[in-house]
């Protein structure tokens, strides 16, 4: 199983590198590139919310410690959810800035947050077996 630790971790890598990318393409003045590298990093920023939310909801599901037999325990229980929610805003705006639809990547962050409260509980192995 991947930790939330590599999954955030992943996203950073891919918004920093996105991030450059889009200041890099918009200089040059290929504007599909810089929104291209801008939707990249939005999607970085909603994988590592997903991975956020399920380890958050699966550590609750499973008790303060989210201890579970035979697995690791959930990384990243410190997370202030404001540094993340600046972190998406400032996507969506240089996303916008970059010439995104507005509306439409905002949609698509409100449908990334959907399917991260939907997804299944983990469930607690009971015998030790997998």
């Amino acid at each position: 199983m991947i930790s939330v630790g590599l999954v955030r971790t992943a996203a950073l890598v891919v918004c920093v590198a996105g991030i450059a990318g889009m200041i890099v393409t918009s200089i040059l003045n290929h504007n599909g590139a810089a929104v291209t590298f801008g939707l990249v990093t939005a999607v970085a920023v909603v994988c590592s919310m997903v991975a956020k939310a399920v380890a958050a909801d699966a550590e609750h599901r499973l008790g303060a410690g989210g201890d579970v037999p035979g697995r690791p325990r959930a990384a990243g229980a410190g997370v202030d959810a404001d540094t993340l929610a600046d972190l998406v805003e400032g996507q969506v705006q240089a996303m916008v800035a970059a010439g995104a639809d507005e509306a439409s990547v905002r949609q698509l962050v409100g449908e990334a947050v959907r399917l991260g409260r939907t997804l299944a509980p983990v469930r607690p192995v009971q015998d030790g077996s997998h």
